[in-house]
């Protein structure tokens, strides 16, 4: 038998919604969450409560960021040809640009 699943407060999670999204609003939303460093659930669980979500910068974020961006470069170079630039190409550059400005936001000390 599997260990109960509690949030980060210890309450029991024993209720279950579901929804249906298209294979692009799948993909876009794991981008998200890849780059929050959060899981799945508690991603979307915050997202829907409206809470505000905090990246906190560490190897597996930088990774991700790395990578996306890469894929990001990667398009730009096939629309340089003269093609369009999509929604979700733009969408996702806008996200991931502004986690970058505030993973390396400095604060004084």
């Amino acid at each position: 038998m599997s260990a109960k699943n509690c949030d980060k407060h210890n309450r029991f999670r024993d209720r279950k919604i579901g929804f249906q999204v298209s294979s692009e609003e799948d993909h876009q939303i794991n981008i998200v969450i890849e780059l929050s460093g959060m899981t799945k659930q508690d991603y979307i669980v915050s997202k829907l409560l409206d809470r505000t979500i905090y990246v906190q910068g560490n190897c597996k974020i930088h990774r991700a960021v790395y990578d996306k961006l890469n894929e990001v470069l990667v398009e730009l170079q096939r629309i340089e040809s003269g093609e369009t630039v999509c929604d979700e190409l733009m969408s996702n550059i806008e996200l991931i640009a502004g986690i970058v400005d505030n993973l390396y936001v400095k604060t004084s000390v």
